[in-house]
């Protein structure tokens, strides 16, 4: 079971069960998978720029920790999916 980049409708995890890795979902997760981590270094980069700035303000400072939260889900449900032996819940 291949646990999806995304989550059903109730926020609770979505797998393929499939051993076709061309088949147009599974194509679709690498695709989506793909897009998350381009946008998870984006997101370091202009988080390490707030950080270094010392005029950021709290509200861009939220935003770019806001931002780090949701990559580094997506990153995280990323590897998750692809460790073998490891429970993908």
């Amino acid at each position: 079971m291949r646990l999806l980049p995304w989550t059903g409708l109730d926020g609770k995890p979505c797998y393929l069960s499939t051993d076709d890795p061309d088949s147009l979902i599974s194509r679709l997760a690498d695709d989506l998978e793909a897009a998350q981590l381009a946008s998870a270094e984006q997101v370091v980069a202009g988080a390490g720029a707030v950080l270094n700035d010392p005029k950021a303000g709290e509200r861009a400072v939220r935003f770019a920790l806001t931002r780090a939260v949701e990559s580094l889900t997506d990153v995280l449900r990323i590897a998750v999916s692809r460790s073998p032996g490891t429970d993908a819940r």
